[in-house]
C-alpha cells in the first residue's frame, strides 16, 4: 500500500507544477485519511469525491453534497482546491466559462485511479451483493406484474420494427437445424474444464426438440446410436441452476455473474453466432448495436461532449433487469426462435447464502446470449421513447434518420438529448434503474465505452489494475506494472514514469526500450526502441529482457469426443466444402496438441530471455 500512496503523492506534484498551483496540502490529507481508514480511502472514498467532481461538472456548480469527506475553501472543497480552483470559480463555486480541460483530467486522474484496483471485496459487502441480486428478483416480479397489455404490445410493435429480419433469420436457421454449437472458455456450473466440456453427456429434455443430443454430442448419430444409453436427460424440474458467483469489480461492490451449465452454454453459444450474423445482414441495426467495437460510441461520446447534443446513459443492474417476459414478448411471432432460446435460458440460479431461487430475469451476466438480447431490449425501448416524443408511430425511414444518433453497446447507452427525459421514463417503467453517476446529457462531460471526455477534449483516466508486485516471481503484478508504466508515459506524465521505471530496474532488473508490438516486458518511448545485440543469423535487433509466457492445463480427451472437437474446428475455419476441407484436415493429421492440453492458463509466469524490441 506504500507504494500505491507514493503514486499518487508523485502524480499529484507532476500535476499540480503543471498548473503551478501546489498539492501539498492535499498529500498531507490523503496521507493521514489512509492512515486511520486504510485503503479503503484511495478505492472507495476518492472515486465517490471523482464522481461528485463529475456530476459537478454536469450540473455547472459545485455540489456541497458530493464532497462530504472535506471542508470548504470559499465556494470549493478544500482537498484539491487547487486543481478545482480551474474549472470552478473559487467564491461561488460556478464552472467557469472556459475550464481548464487539463485540470480536469488531474482532478480525476487523482480520484479515480484506484477504483477498479483488481482486489476483494469484503465478506460483508459480497453478502449484501448476493442479498441485492435475490432482492432484484422480487423487484422484477412485482414490476411485471404491473405492465399493461398495451405498453408490452407496444413493446412488440416497435421490436418487429427492428428486428423482424433478424429473428426471421434465426427462426429459419433453427428449423432447420443449423445452428452450431460452440464450448466457451470460462467455468461451468457444474464444473467442466476444457476439452472435458466435450465428454459431457447431460441433456435437457427442453434442449432436445430443438437441438437433439445425437447432432450436438456426437460427431454423428452412428457414435449416438453406440452411446445412446450413456446419456442423461435432465426433465425441467431436474435441470442444474446456474451457479451465482461474485468476481472483482471495485471494492465498494464485487460484479455478481452467473456460471451457465455445459450443456446450455454449449447451444448458447451457437445462437450467439447466429443471432450476430443475423444482425449484421441488416445495415442499420449494424450501426445501432455493437458487440465487438466500442470505438463508435467513444467518438459519439466525444461528439456529444463537444456539442451537446448527444447524451450517454449508463444502467445499474442492466442485465439482472432485463425480464424474460419482455424477450418471450420481442420475439412472440417467432415460434421456433422462441423456444429456441427459451430451451436455452436456465430457470433457476444458486445464490450462495441465499439457496436456489427462480428467475423472472431472462440471464445474468454469464449467458453468451445475455449481452446481444439486454442490447436489443433497450434499443426497443429507445426507440418507444422516441416515438413517443415525436408523437406519431414509427416506420423503418424514421428510424434509419437516427443513424449515427443512437447506440447501445450493453448497457452504454447513446441517444439524442431531446430524448432522454422520456427515454429514461420509459426505461424505469420496463424496470431498469438509470445510474444517475454515470448519465451525461446538461453539461459538456460524456463517458462512454471506458472513455471520458470534457468538450471534446480527452479526459481518461489511466487506472491501477493491480497491487504493485512483491516480488520478480508475481507475473500478472508485473505485467500489470510495466502497462500502468506506458499508459502514464503516453499521457505525458513522464516525472512519475521515471520513479516508476527506477522501482521497476530495481525488481526486474532488465528493461529495454521497446515497441508497444514487442513480446518483451520493456519501457515504450516515442523516440522508438533500442538494439542491445543482432541476431547473428537473421541479423535483426535484440533485447534482453521478460517474456510472458503462460501454461495451458493438461486435459486430454480422444475417441469419439476428440472428433467432435476436430469437427468444431474445421466448421469454424472453412465451409463445409470438401475441397477447402481437406487441406485442414491433413495439416492436422499429425498435430494433436490442443486435444492434449485446453482451457484458460492456471498461471501466467515470465522468462528472461533474447527477443525482438518491435
Amino acid at each position: 500500500m506504500k507504494s500505491l500512496i507514493s503514486l499518487w503523492l508523485k502524480l499529484a506534484d507532476e500535476m499540480a507544477s503543471e498548473l503551478h498551483t501546489s498539492a501539498a496540502m492535499d498529500s498531507k490529507t490523503v496521507q493521514a485519511r489512509v492512515k486511520h481508514e486504510g485503503l479503503s480511502f484511495l478505492t472507495i472514498t476518492l472515486p465517490a469525491y471523482g464522481k461528485g467532481f463529475e456530476l459537478s461538472l454536469d450540473q455547472g456548480q459545485v455540489d456541497r453534497s458530493l464532497f462530504c469527506f472535506c471542508g470548504r475553501t470559499g465556494g470549493l472543497p478544500t482537498f484539491l482546491s487547487g486543481f478545482l480552483g480551474h474549472v470552478f470559480d473559487t467564491s461561488s463555486g460556478v464552472l467557469l466559462d472556459t475550464p481548464d480541460t487539463y485540470a480536469i483530467q488531474c482532478i480525476r486522474q487523482l480520484t479515480l485511479m484506484f477504483a477498479k484496483i483488481d482486489l476483494p471485496c469484503s465478506d460483508a459487502r459480497t453478502a449484501n451483493a448476493m442479498s441485492g441480486y435475490v432482492q432484484c428478483e422480487k423487484e422484477m416480479a412485482s414490476i411485471q406484474n404491473s405492465w399493461s397489455p398495451r405498453l408490452l404490445e407496444d413493446f412488440q410493435r416497435v421490436a418487429m420494427l427492428l428486428f423482424r429480419d433478424t429473428f426471421s433469420y434465426m427462426d429459419r436457421k433453427i428449423y432447420d437445424g443449423e445452428v452450431v454449437p460452440k464450448h466457451g472458455p470460462g467455468a461451468t456450473a457444474d464444473g467442466l474444464l476444457g476439452n472435458k466440456k466435450y465428454t459431457q453427456r447431460i441433456w435437457t429434455d427442453r434442449l432436445e426438440k430443438y437441438f437433439p443430443a445425437g447432432e450436438y454430442l456426437f460427431p454423428s448419430w452412428k457414435h449416438y446410436s453406440f452411446d445412446e444409453d450413456d446419456v442423461h436427460f435432465l426433465e425441467p424440474d431436474a435441470e442444474i441452476p446456474v451457479k451465482v458467483i461474485s468476481v472483482p469489480k471495485t471494492q465498494k461492490t464485487p460484479r455478481i455473474i452467473a456460471m451457465e451449465p455445459t450443456a446450455v452454454q454449449y447451444v448458447q453459444q451457437g445462437l450467439l453466432e447466429v443471432m450476430l450474423e443475423g444482425i449484421r445482414k441488416v445495415d442499420f441495426l449494424r450501426t445501432f448495436l455493437g458487440f465487438d467495437d466500442q470505438e463508435p460510441n467513444q467518438l459519439m461520446a466525444k461528439e456529444g461532449s463537444l456539442n451537446g447534443e448527444l447524451a450517454t446513459l449508463d444502467l445499474s443492474e442492466a442485465s439482472d433487469r432485463v425480464s424474460y417476459q419482455l424477450v418471450r414478448k420481442m420475439m412472440q411471432r417467432f415460434p421456433h426462435l422462441r423456444e429456441g432460446i427459451d430451451a436455452t435460458r436456465s430457470r433457476k440460479a444458486d445464490v450462495p447464502g441465499e439457496g436456489i431461487i427462480s428467475l423472472s430475469k431472462y440471464a445474468s451476466m454469464g449467458s453468451a446470449l445475455c449481452f446481444p438480447i439486454e442490447a436489443m431490449v433497450f434499443l426497443t425501448i429507445i426507440f418507444l421513447g422516441i416515438e413517443r416524443e415525436l408523437r406519431t408511430s414509427l416506420d423503418r425511414k424514421t428510424i434509419k434518420s437516427f443513424l449515427g444518433r443512437v447506440r447501445v453497446y450493453g448497457d452504454d447507452i447513446i441517444i439524442p438529448v431531446e430524448y432522454v427525459h422520456t427515454v429514461i421514463e420509459l426505461l424505469e417503467t420496463y424496470g431498469f434503474l438509470v445510474n444517475s453517476s454515470k448519465s451525461f446529457w446538461t453539461g459538456r462531460f460524456r463517458e462512454s465505452c471506458g472513455k471520458e471526455y470534457y468538450d471534446g477534449e480527452d479526459v481518461s483516466v489511466v487506472r491501477v489494475r493491480r497491487m504493485f508486485p512483491t516480488s520478480q516471481q508475481d507475473g500478472r503484478a508485473i505485467i500489470s506494472l510495466v502497462s500502468l508504466r506506458n499508459q502514464l508515459y503516453r499521457a505525458g506524465h513522464w516525472q512519475t514514469v521515471e520513479w516508476l521505471d527506477g522501482k521497476i530496474k530495481k525488481m526486474i532488473h532488465h528493461f529495454p526500450v521497446v515497441l508497444p508490438s514487442s513480446p518483451v516486458l520493456g519501457r515504450e518511448s516515442f523516440l522508438g526502441y533500442e538494439t542491445q545485440k543482432v541476431h547473428r543469423t537473421l541479423h535483426a535487433p535484440l533485447v534482453k529482457g521478460l517474456v510472458v509466457s503462460s501454461r495451458i492445463p493438461q486435459n486430454s480427451i480422444g475417441g469419439s469426443d476428440a472428433l467432435l472437437k476436430v469437427f468444431h474446428q474445421f466448421h469454424r475455419r472453412e465451409s463445409a466444402d470438401g475441397a477447402h476441407l481437406m487441406p485442414h484436415l491433413r495439416a492436422t493429421a499429425g498435430g494433436d496438441d490442443h486435444l492434449q492440453r485446453s482451457g484458460r492458463p492456471q498461471s501466467v509466469f515470465t522468462k528472461l530471455r533474447w527477443s525482438s524490441p518491435f
